[in-house]
């Protein structure tokens, strides 16, 4: 990548995101080699990256897509993915609910209320899919845990009566059975949620698919552990055939990956704008990059590797800095203590001049999507993504003024 960062800089600017086409295949055929004797259907949490050009990259080698709002639903369509391609699993039930349906994209209820709304609905298939919380949560950081009594995502394993009297009200069965645990590495919880998960299937007899949502974490600096997905997917076949042994029922398996699949194929290239130093221990690298491009280092104390580019390419000796953004808040920061807010903690860097460049790794997934876009008015970052050829192409244009302004309307 940094081969090609300079280049892409002077042609384009910065900031913007970079991707890696060879490193986004390379993420989904590993994705795709999960074992699951009885079908494997790997959903793209769209949330991670919902560019265009990732949307048909994935959907070209038979990923379908994991939709969190009725807009990523459409969005998804708008890129050409098959409506029956798209899972929708979301927190707000869309406004145009019936028009999705109608289109062939498949719901999965989280709540009671969204169970008993999809019953109602003029016309839908009889059956559904339900997304239980199974009582247990992983993640490596407490925001990042998605199931288990603190989290109000899923209806609660303990409701299922209720589920019941609703499918019999509605005349529905339960297609799918769907879990959501957060993004953690530990075969064994994986395992436990598996078990847990497989056993609604005694309870729900029609369910023929079982989906283990919840991301695989990877790995963003060598300190961390990225999940084995070879020894989560054996634990979790082992599950799945030992089931088939007891019931003669073979159940197909979804995962929707979303960082295992983008994270590590995006860098964000950024220009050093300026050097401040207060006293002999800090010393500050500041950006035309930050919480608008890159937020996770600020709401998660998440980790993410940082180079320096030096644009005359002379070596400089390393130093201590804080590497910082452009906004107009202390907490847009690049370089956090691992897993806490808001703390400030250095990076071993060459020292670098103004002008020279800054690329961030690990930015693949959850970044451009969850930048807040337009604080202090900065505009939306380009995007590019480089090929296998190593040529180059803009998938997405920096905004204009115009374009930022364009909604807004005059007293």
């Amino acid at each position: 990548m940094k081969n090609h960062a300079i280049n892409i800089a002077d042609q384009f600017g910065t900031p913007l995101y970079i991707y890696n086409e060879a490193a986004l295949r390379q993420a989904a055929n590993e994705c795709l080699a999960f074992n699951a004797d009885f079908g494997l259907t790997v959903r793209f949490a769209m949330k991670a990256n919902p560019n265009r050009s990732i949307l048909q990259l994935f959907h070209s080698m038979g990923i379908q897509i994991d939709a969190s709002s009725g807009y990523e639903a459409e969005r998804a369509m708008l890129a050409g993915i098959p409506a029956e391609n798209i899972l929708l699993t979301v927190q707000e039930i869309p406004e145009n609910f019936q028009e999705l349906i109608n289109a062939g994209v498949e719901f999965n209820a989280c709540s009671l209320h969204q169970l008993e709304a999809y019953g109602q609905l003029e016309r839908r298939p009889n059956t559904v899919s339900i997304r239980i919380n199974p009582g247990k949560g992983s993640g490596q950081f407490p925001g990042m845990n998605v199931g288990g009594p603190g989290a109000g995502f899923g209806i609660w394993h303990e409701q299922i009566k209720q589920i019941q009297e609703l499918l019999k009200r509605h005349n529905l069965s339960i297609q799918r059975v769907h879990t959501h645990i957060g993004c953690g590495t530990d075969p064994e919880i994986w395992t436990e949620v598996a078990k847990i998960s497989i056993s609604f299937m005694h309870t729900f007899t029609k369910a023929t698919i079982l989906n283990l949502g919840g991301g695989f974490k990877v790995s963003r600096v060598p300190e961390e552990k990225t999940a084995d997905l070879a020894a989560i997917s054996t634990k979790v076949n082992e599950i799945l055939k030992k089931f088939a042994e007891e019931t003669g029922r073979k159940i197909h398996l979804e995962i929707e990956p979303g960082s295992y699949l983008s994270a590590n194929t995006g860098h964000l290239l950024s220009s050093v704008i300026d050097l401040v130093q207060t006293t002999e221990e800090h010393k500050f690298i500041k950006l035309n990059s930050g919480m608008t491009e890159l937020i996770r280092p600020a709401m998660y104390g998440a980790q993410h590797p940082i180079e320096i580019i030096r644009k005359d390419q002379q070596e400089s000796q390393e130093e201590n800095f804080y590497v910082v953004g452009h906004c107009c808040e202390t907490s847009d920061t690049f370089t956090v203590k691992k897993d806490v807010r808001g703390q400030l903690e250095t990076r071993r860097l060459p020292r670098p001049e103004i002008g020279d460049l800054a690329i961030i790794g690990g930015v693949g997934g959850y970044c451009s999507s969850m930048a807040t876009i337009n604080y202090n008015s900065f505009p939306q970052a380009a995007e590019v993504m480089v090929h296998e050829d190593g040529t180059y192409k803009l998938i997405r244009r920096r905004q204009s003024m115009d374009q930022m302004l364009q909604n807004e309307v005059s007293p």
